[in-house]
């Protein structure tokens, strides 16, 4: 192998407020249907924020051991299901080349629903009450490590914290494993499971939701005038990357290729992006030189498009900066406005409707924006969703601190 092997998509898997299998996520999310709703997750009596796009329907046991589940924060169980359901689609079983098989799946937070809970149980029960496990439920690494066990892999093994470009990071990092030749096979995606007490009372006291409880189908409104907020979402999203020549080997269906993955910081502030856009371009340019693409190759880009009035003005200026005149003539949305911020899955779930779009020629839609942000004026494929051909696809991710991810997916005609 080397750094010019060209990687393939084989299988999808998703765990979403949409849905937990491809077909009902990607039926509900061209439909723009809405996954936000108000939290049943925990009694937000207090709160300032009573909505989340919460996972529903959702049964470990499904995917995992019962006597396994109690083991693993809800983090570790919806990686578990996404690679799972990716295996199953992708028509591969790791075991049999396991050496050359491995797996990157990145959390932006890890196992807050489990931190909680035993934090709780300190105050109210004493120190000797606390689960011993508490630790490895928690870290972030532990839905990569659960994957790896589960499937049986035991190729490259790692985890990317990098907020909320976590799983586009991951995705990257591993295609980059595959083209210098670390593996044949990796499991790449991200998985988040934030909707609890500390983690809405968090970003509320740091006024990034929306609050707009009243009416939680509409609240989610990137790139629109009367945003306020994003909405907490949560899920996983995995993908099953092959080198070509092992997925022509094995017959594979191939989705798609993973043309480029770029990566940036913005070194500017803590929680803001800097908001000229230039960073967040200059990940998108280096995608666009991994995959040997000018900007006038992109057909559609999957926003970041978090609903805040600071990231939707920065992503649009970095997609001008980015690709120039070109800007104009590229069709734009974010699923965030239907699936909510899944924080360290976002990427990765967004990844998944990338590809989707290439495969099916149509876009999802921006739902919600219906006065658009004078700032925002580039075309984000408002309210409903629109058949397009799309041969190239970028996907853009941007966390706090500064990290910033694009992804590039091509079609792949042979």
């Amino acid at each position: 192998m080397t750094p010019t092997t060209r990687v393939v998509v084989t299988g999808l898997g998703v765990v979403s407020p949409l849905g937990n299998d491809i077909d009902t996520f990607w039926r509900r999310l061209v439909a723009g249907e809405s996954g936000v709703g108000p939290i049943t997750r925990f009694d937000t009596d207090g709160y300032k924020v009573h909505i989340a796009a919460e996972v529903k329907d959702f049964d470990a046991e499904d995917f995992i051991d019962r006597r396994q589940v109690r083991r693993l924060d809800l983090f570790s169980r919806y990686a578990v299901a996404a690679a799972k359901l990716a295996a199953t689609d992708a028509e591969f079983d790791p075991r049999p080349e396991a050496d050359r098989v491995g797996a990157v799946v990145g959390s932006g937070v890890g196992g807050l629903q489990t931190l909680h809970t035993e934090i709780d149980k300190l105050l109210t029960k004493g120190p000797d009450r606390v689960n011993p496990l508490l630790v490895p439920m928690m870290i972030p690494n532990m839905g990569a490590a659960h994957v790896s066990l589960e499937l049986g892999a035991k190729g490259p093994l790692s985890a990317t914290c990098t907020a909320c470009a976590a799983g586009s990071d991951a995705i990257g990092y591993a295609a980059r494993i595959i083209r210098h030749g670390d593996a044949e096979v990796m499991f790449a995606g991200g998985s988040e499971a934030p909707v609890s007490p500390v983690a809405v009372a968090g970003f509320a006291a740091a006024r990034a939701l929306s609050l707009r409880n009243d009416e939680p189908e509409h609240a989610s409104r990137p790139f629109d005038s009367g945003r306020d907020g994003f909405v907490i979402g949560e899920g996983a999203g995995c993908l099953v990357l092959e080198s070509l020549e092992h997925a022509q080997a094995r017959g594979a269906r191939i989705y798609a290729e993973l043309a480029g993955a770029g990566m940036s910081s913005d070194a500017f502030h803590m929680t803001l992006p800097d908001e000229s856009g230039k960073p967040q371009a200059r990940a998108m340019t280096m995608a666009l030189k991994e995959a040997g693409l000018e900007p006038s190759a992109i057909d559609y880009i999957n926003a970041h498009g978090t609903a805040t009035s600071a990231g939707d003005n920065a992503e649009t200026k970095a997609i001008k900066v980015a690709l120039g005149k070109h800007a104009r003539n590229v069709a734009i949305s974010s699923n965030k406005s239907m699936i909510g911020h899944c924080l360290g899955a976002s990427g990765a779930i967004e990844a998944v409707a990338t590809v989707l779009t290439i495969v099916n020629s149509l876009l999802p839609p921006t739902i919600n924006l219906t006065d658009p942000d004078p700032a925002c004026d580039l075309d984000y494929v408002p309210l409903e969703s629109r058949f397009q051909k799309v041969e190239v696809a970028a996907s853009n991710s941007f966390g706090f601190g500064g990290h910033n991810v694009t992804l590039i997916f091509r079609r792949f005609d042979g």
